[in-house]
């Protein structure tokens, strides 16, 4: 499975991103294919990917919706994503890739916190949103 990493300063400096880089290294066996980095002001993510599900570059991550301003980091699987893909698609939401990863962020957008108790699957995640930091 991937790996996720990351830091969030309270103290408003900004994360130490050689930290970041050995962290990210530490997991790259648990993600031969890409590694990502994301950083925005006091906070950084950084991930190691298996791909599995899109292997496509679409679903690399650190994840980014610059029109919703979410940022993800993902390790796991949601087992019913392409229900939770119709639904919001329904609702008229556009995406990107074909994984799983791209419908946590969306769900997020449409749903809140509350989206996890819609998630079928083993999974954690952080998420960002870029306005609200």
């Amino acid at each position: 499975m991937c790996g996720i990493c990351g830091e969030l300063r309270f103290d408003h400096s900004t994360p130490d991103g050689e930290a970041l880089r050995r962290m990210t290294a530490k997991l790259a066996r648990r993600g031969p294919d890409h590694e990502g980095f994301y950083s925005d002001g006091v906070l950084a993510f950084g991930h190691r990917r298996l791909a599995i599900i899109d292997l496509s570059a679409h679903a690399d991550q650190p994840m980014l919706d610059k029109a919703l301003h979410l940022a993800l980091v993902f390790n796991g699987t949601i087992y019913n994503y392409r229900e939770l893909r119709g639904e919001l698609i329904e609702m008229g939401y556009e995406f990107f890739s074909e994984g799983d990863s791209e419908v946590i962020i969306k769900a997020y957008h449409a749903w809140g916190e509350h989206c996890v108790e819609r998630f079928y699957g083993m999974f954690a995640f952080a998420i960002w949103d870029m306005h609200k930091q």
